[in-house]
């Protein structure tokens, strides 16, 4: 019988991050499996919004088996399944090897997470595989790439192996193979920097999406299709976070003003004024706090009247509750405006050349509505999206980054590790509303326009 005590070896539910010169085995199998977990679905929910794509009429069949890349998928597929039993097996070997001692909470939800996580990644793997043979059997060009997710997660677990080293002379860990459980855990963890490592490597090649060649049956005749002739054919349906980096890299365009170092020296003071606001978001809370202690401690009229004197002037220059209405922020959005402009007028301009540069047959069947509609919201949506990015999304980021470097160094490693897990998820709940919201905002898209080509041509 399995007896399970403390959530930490040592007395009382949590321990030091840093103990007996190494890290806590405690801190380090919580933050790591959480960690893992919260990356892989991630990379899980990203993935799964891509609809499937069906494939046309005469196309049968893709051959994967010719080239002498299957050997290395193979070996990529028993990694990734050896990775998802690995958690479970540390797990028998403790209780194994315990001799009837209680066996301590933090092993069983790394065990639990650690399991997830490998799953998501062994799932990522066969997906991205069957993706890519529905995109060649469409005749759909592939990258022969995994994901920046799947990546990610195998690096931060071959990084997160590698991490156990620094606790090299710490005797709580299993260095010194001085009893079986040790043994037992020790050969666990070369397993484990085995797998991880071959995992990491493979992925960075990734054999299952690289057929040497193929073929498709097309109306049963037979046709070597080489890839430089692969042309796709039909738009699919394409998922909101798909191509984010070439967004983000066309958007980066309108961010510095080419040709006007006056709208440039605007940009990096409102940038200056932005990262103002995250040390106001940091300080006044501080002062609040000594307020309060300066209060308690019936503290010198002199150095409270100091502390509130301070106090209000940081409050006046952060503003409200969420710093929306302070003067920094009011100065930010008064500046920004001139670089509002000069980013709506280049995208309008740019559309104009464009439309402009259209063949005749489109200027004769266009729907003067529909167009009109479709600029005006292109228009407001760049400049829109262009905002929200440097001065929501990005400070919220880093507020989030702050906030855990401030909990872990001031408080406890546990603290920060409690934000990191919430703002976690709190991004994989976003990513899938926002998924699922969208389609909806689309459809009315599409409809608007029809409504306003037809009461306009």
């Amino acid at each position: 019988m399995v007896i399970v005590g403390n959530y930490c070896e040592a007395e009382g539910p949590l321990g030091p991050a840093w103990a007996q010169g190494g890290l806590s085995p405690c801190f380090y199998f919580t933050l790591t499996p959480s960690t893992l977990m919260a990356l892989g679905a991630l990379a899980l929910v990203l993935a799964l919004p891509c609809k499937s794509r069906e494939r046309p009429a005469g196309a049968r069949e893709v051959s994967w088996s010719s080239g002498p890349f299957v050997a290395p998928y193979v070996l990529q597929l028993l990694l990734a399944t050896l990775q998802v039993a690995l958690p479970l097996a540390s797990l028998v070997g403790r209780v194994g090897t315990a001799g009837g001692a209680p066996l301590p909470g933090y092993l069983l939800l790394a065990s639990i997470l650690g399991t997830l996580a490998s799953a998501c990644g062994l799932g990522l793997l066969v997906m991205e595989r069957n993706q890519a043979w529905q995109k060649l059997a469409m005749g759909i060009w592939i990258e022969f790439r995994h994901s920046l997710g799947l990546l990610l997660l195998w690096t931060v677990a071959f990084t997160a192996e590698n991490l156990a080293l620094v606790s090299w002379n710490s005797p709580l860990w299993w260095w010194a193979r001085a009893d079986l459980g040790q043994q037992v855990q020790f050969s666990l963890w070369v397993l484990r920097y085995v797998v991880s490592g071959g995992l990491f490597i493979l992925g960075l090649w990734a054999p299952g999406l690289r057929p040497q060649s193929y073929a498709l049956k097309i109306n049963e005749d037979d046709q070597d299709v080489e890839r430089s002739e692969v042309q796709s054919t039909e738009a699919p349906p394409r998922s909101t976070w798909q191509d984010l980096g070439r967004k983000l890299r066309l958007l980066s365009g309108y961010l510095w003003p080419q040709g006007s170092p006056v709208l440039q020296f605007i940009v990096l003071i409102c940038l200056g004024l932005m990262g103002l606001e995250r040390g106001l978001n940091v300080l006044v809370p501080i002062f609040y706090r000594d307020i309060v202690n300066l209060l308690t401690e019936k503290a010198p009229w002199s150095s409270l009247a100091w502390t509130v004197t301070v106090y209000v002037i940081l409050k006046f220059l952060q503003g409200g509750g969420t710093g929306s209405t302070g003067f920094v922020s009011n100065l930010r959005t008064f500046l920004w405006i001139r670089v509002q402009q000069f980013t709506s007028r280049q995208v309008e301009l740019r559309l104009f050349s464009h439309l402009h540069e259209l063949s005749l047959r489109w200027h004769l069947g266009r729907r003067t509505g529909e167009v009109l509609r479709i600029v005006d919201r292109g228009t407001s949506s760049v400049t829109g999206l262009l905002s929200y990015l440097v001065f929501n999304i990005l400070p919220t980021l880093a507020d989030i980054t702050i906030g855990i470097i401030y909990f872990s160094m001031f408080f406890n490693a546990w603290f920060g590790l409690i934000v990191f897990l919430c703002m976690s998820l709190y991004l994989i709940v976003t990513i899938v509303v926002t998924e699922w919201r969208t389609k909806f905002r689309r459809a009315m898209n599409t409809q608007e326009n029809a409504t306003r080509a037809r009461a306009v041509d």
